[in-house]
């Protein structure tokens, strides 16, 4: 409880909070709210917002489809690769990241040559052309989004791993005689836990940004229902069918905001010197 107490001190992080469960929230009820497909047309197209009804809550889209539904199915989608798109970098960039910064020498060299190669790469062409080469699906999408996602990561790890590599209790386990796997495992990389957590945090909001640019230009998984394809179904309809892409793209919005602010919010919280400034 104290805990949570402190990470509400944070206003920012606590909005953020209460946004994304409420987004999960809408994301776990799709299927009961809105038991039908939401590829299923369900009414004429282009019927505007019907707020007070209740009916088509954000419209039907130029198929007749409904927006609400397409929103909160959406959000399953779009939560799901974001998630799993992160995990995927972490289990690479985590362990690149570690032997750099923990070995150092021709390991570090070449690591740290492979990342910065994939840095000079713009994120988004990379990613653009990976799907358009392996077929718009899930498993590019999260292959894409990994692979450019990853770099930052192990070049987080690996500046973490050389500041505390010198440490006392680091010494102290090679000199008794651990295995440098051991180190790594039980001594360094649970100290770099809080930074990874924070950063996760970040990637998760930039990973569903990504998968929502890659659908709107039409290299989504044909079969899942993402924000990003609502939001490109919509844009040739913007003066006449606003709703389309304005409900989807806000979703974005408070979704990607959100995350940004629990990660400051989970950086005050989990950075011990912050903590002392916010008590003095």
């Amino acid at each position: 409880m104290r805990s949570l107490r402190h990470f509400a001190r944070n206003r920012g992080g606590f909005i953020g909070l209460v946004v994304l469960v409420v987004i999960i929230g809408c994301a776990l009820s799709a299927p009961l709210l809105f038991p039908q497909s939401p590829w299923r047309m369900v009414a004429r197209p282009m019927i505007p917002p019907e707020v007070f009804s209740g009916r088509y809550l954000f419209g039907t889209d130029v198929l007749g489809r409904d927006v609400a539904s397409a929103v909160f199915h959406g959000a399953r989608a779009s939560l799901i690769v974001g998630l799993v798109a992160t995990v995927v970098s972490l289990l690479i960039g985590v362990p690149i990241g570690a032997m750099a910064g923990y070995f150092g020498g021709w390991a570090d060299d070449i690591l740290m040559r492979v990342t910065e190669f994939f840095q000079t790469i713009p994120a988004f062409a990379l990613s653009i052309v990976i799907v358009a080469i392996l077929e718009p699906s899930f498993l590019s999408i999260i292959m894409a989004i990994s692979i450019v996602s990853w770099p930052p990561v192990a070049r987080l790890v690996r500046g973490e791993v050389l500041s505390l590599r010198s440490r006392e209790y680091v010494q102290a386990a090679i000199v008794i005689g651990q295995t440098s796997t051991r180190i790594l495992f039980t001594q360094v990389l649970p100290n770099v836990i809080a930074p990874l957590i924070v950063m996760a945090s970040l990637m998760v909001g930039s990973s569903i940004l990504l998968e929502s640019a890659l659908s709107f230009l039409g290299l989504g998984d044909p079969d899942m229902m993402t924000w990003g394809y609502v939001v490109g179904a919509g844009r040739t309809r913007l003066l006449d069918g606003w709703w389309i892409s304005f409900f989807p793209g806000v979703a974005i919005l408070l979704t990607v905001l959100a995350l940004n602010l629990v990660g400051e919010g989970l950086n005050d919280f989990l950075n011990p010197r912050l903590k002392e400034r916010g008590r003095k």
